[in-house]
């Protein structure tokens, strides 16, 4: 009998270490990025908090002091507890930010990047759906002609029967995009232990590793909003769609 497993998780990761430097004419720390009146990083911690999350752990790098005491008054305020992570190799690919949480999660995750915005109802529906024996789920989009979508950056997606068989930004036949909204199993930190080891330090790398195991499902958002906020076309575009999600 296949399972029927659900994660449940409570603790949202999120990665807010890099540098931003195609949004620093705007800012000097992109998580803290004003959008209609909201900041990312609040955007994020309030969107995952309505998906479920409890406790968040947020790996900060660049200009760190800064946006750690941004979200610490901003805690207090909206009573969430957070817990920091100092990653000053924040140089180094994506997957090193995210390993430097290992040793302080031990259960299963919500992983966001702090420069996207999207629909909380994903991570809400993520967070009750199968996950039978994967160790990693990612929610993908499988409009190939979202507008929204920067095909010069995007991850892309080979998904099979509802499982990530090839990830990556150079593949060229894929059907689905990344939108870096994860729910995970603390597998994750092993994977990209062994990724890092053999030199490649993306987040993408480690998920190959599960994959490989036919350990890491995807989750269809099905047409949902979601935009990874990198430059300043994707930042207007971000403009236009939230009021009418809101």
């Amino acid at each position: 009998m296949k399972s029927t497993a659900r994660l449940n998780s409570d603790i949202c990761l999120i990665i807010a270490a890099g540098m931003g430097t195609r949004m620093s004419h705007r800012i000097d720390s992109k998580p803290l990025l004003g959008v209609h009146g909201f900041v990312l990083i609040e955007r994020i911690m309030m969107d995952a908090r309505a998906a479920g999350a409890e406790h968040f752990v947020v790996v900060s790098g660049y200009n760190g002091d800064k946006l750690r005491k941004y979200i610490d008054q901003f805690a207090l305020r909206e009573q969430m507890h957070v817990r920091h992570v100092e990653n000053d190799e924040y140089k180094r690919g994506n997957g090193v930010s995210v390993y430097k949480a290992a040793d302080v999660i031990q259960k299963p995750f919500f992983l966001l990047m702090a420069d996207h915005i999207f629909d909380y109802t994903i991570l809400r529906d993520m967070n009750s759906a199968p996950m039978g024996d994967a160790k990693l789920m990612l929610a993908v989009d499988y409009n190939l002609k979202n507008p929204n979508v920067d095909l010069s950056d995007v991850t892309r997606v080979v998904a099979d029967n509802g499982y990530i068989t090839a990830i990556g930004k150079e593949i060229d036949k894929h059907n689905a995009y990344d939108t870096g909204m994860f729910l995970c199993t603390p597998d994750l930190f092993g994977a990209l232990k062994q990724s890092i080891q053999s030199g490649d330090e993306s987040l993408s790398a480690g998920v190959r590793m599960l994959a490989q195991q036919k350990a890491a499902k995807v989750f269809d958002i099905k047409g949902r909003l979601w935009i990874d906020i990198d430059d300043e076309n994707a930042y207007h575009k971000a403009i236009q769609a939230i009021p009418a999600t809101e």
